[in-house]
């Protein structure tokens, strides 16, 4: 039988911890980029991607994938929810239009341009994933 409550908890959990992982990244880690050694920084990029890539791309589908069988189950009509979804497909955009790239470019060494660069456009997508945990926080409640 299909539970429509877990839907919504595991599309809410996979935005909460979508949100507290770019605030770390905000915050935290991609200014960490600074001070990495430059002759290990080639390395540590590739482990930056290929560690973080664990973490957000099982959680980033799982959001996308239960956002959309949401809007199979009474969601489509919901113009917050609706809106929440823009919100993501803005995210993803972003990502991959911006991020992959500025990360790409600095598996061949560091770049303080792109860092900062990385660290700027950055705050679009943790106030946008913010955005959107607080939308669906009062569409829970």
């Amino acid at each position: 039988m299909f539970n429509l409550n877990l839907l919504i908890d595991i599309h809410f959990l996979s935005t909460s911890v979508m949100v507290g992982v770019i605030w770390v990244i905000q915050l935290l880690h991609y200014p960490s980029f600074h001070f990495v050694q430059k002759s290990d920084y080639p390395k540590f990029q590739q482990f930056h991607m290929s560690r973080i890539s664990l973490i957000v791309i099982p959680a980033m589908i799982i959001e996308f994938i239960t956002g959309i069988i949401m809007l199979q189950f009474g969601f489509s009509s919901n113009f917050l929810f609706i809106s929440s979804l823009v919100i993501l497909i803005t995210i993803w955009g972003i990502t991959f239009i911006f991020f992959t790239k500025m990360h790409q470019v600095l598996i061949s060494g560091y770049n303080e341009i792109i860092v900062n660069r990385l660290i700027s456009i950055n705050w679009s997508r943790t106030l946008l994933w913010s955005l959107r945990l607080l939308v669906l926080c009062y569409i829970r409640s």
